[in-house]
């Protein structure tokens, strides 16, 4: 887990990232390793969701193009860190949905795990 803050907000970053993508977010066993157990979200829709409820969600969605911009990772504690970045959302021919969105990370059981996102119109 040592390194630098650069390298942990590179990683974290990289994570975000990979649950962008369509074919993570139709794996449930990859979800399941990236979320954690006692994960929680407050959605840009307004609803709160568990990590199951994340995972059933994401498998029945119809894929979204998703682009992150200006992200910001502060390093709460060892084994704590909080990861702020913007997102756009665009699905089929529709406009873009914009979103301030921030993530809490946890490192357990030797690897990093999403314990709270909240997705924040704009």
């Amino acid at each position: 887990m040592a390194g630098s803050l650069h390298e942990l907000a590179t990683h974290l970053f990289h994570l975000e990232q990979q649950l962008l993508q369509p074919s993570t977010r139709r794996d449930a066993t990859t979800l399941t390793s990236l979320l954690a157990e006692d994960f929680r979200e407050f959605g840009s829709s307004g609803r709160i969701y568990t990590r199951q409820q994340i995972i059933d969600e994401l498998a029945a969605e119809s894929p979204p193009t998703i682009t992150l911009s200006d992200p910001l990772c502060q390093q709460l504690a060892e084994d704590i860190a909080l990861l702020t970045y913007r997102s756009a959302r665009t699905i089929a021919l529709k406009a873009a949905s914009h979103a301030l969105r921030s993530s809490l990370w946890v490192y357990r059981d030797n690897r990093w795990q999403m314990i709270f996102h909240q997705g924040t119109p704009i």
